[in-house]
């Protein structure tokens, strides 16, 4: 009896591409087992302190219907949902909402350059803001983390309320002390 034969089954009873593809199971399995490994989150955990941190997100070109009702709603509202990296990461307070105005720069016959507000009216639709933020995070060696995921300047945020969701990039991030009781 041959070793190998025509049909590529070793001792005539078992197929060679069945023996890889078990192999392949076999090692995938005892990987998972046997190899350590740990989530971001659960090592993020240990020796971390949690303190309140204050985050500045700015929104350019948010477009809606009535901007300086949406604006004064948004202060009004306390608190409000955030998304990081599309995963809930619970609900931070809404400590101040500041409207930014539009403006072009318009050269002037001396030479010099003077901002004036921007006259196209597609832009009464249009709203620029920086809204801060009140939450409590978890304080590493290399910054604030947020139910899991890091926060610093340049991260995407979304924020979320009853009639609005759209995305923040963070601007700033102030770690905080946290209050002592009196």
């Amino acid at each position: 009896m041959a070793i190998l034969d025509s049909k590529g089954r070793l001792f005539g009873k078992f197929s060679l591409l069945d023996i890889g593809a078990g192999l392949i199971i076999l090692m995938v399995v005892a990987g998972l087992f046997l190899l350590p490994g740990g989530s971001g989150s659960s090592v993020a955990q240990i020796g971390a302190s949690t303190k309140p941190v204050e985050i500045d997100v700015i929104v350019r070109g948010l477009t809606v219907s009535d901007p300086k009702a949406f604006v004064t709603s948004l202060q009004e509202q306390k608190r409000t949902k955030i998304i990081i990296r599309n995963q809930p990461a619970g609900e931070v307070d809404v400590l101040g909402v500041k409207s930014l105005p539009r403006s072009v720069a318009v050269p002037q016959p001396d030479g010099s350059v003077k901002p004036m507000p921007d006259p196209r009216p597609e832009l009464e639709y249009t709203v620029d803001m920086m809204v801060t933020l009140k939450g409590e995070a978890q304080v590493l060696e290399d910054g604030a983390v947020l139910a899991g995921s890091k926060v610093k300047v340049g991260t995407p945020l979304e924020l979320e309320g009853q009639t609005y969701r759209f995305n923040a990039p963070v601007v700033g991030v102030r770690i905080l002390e946290p209050e002592k009781p009196s």
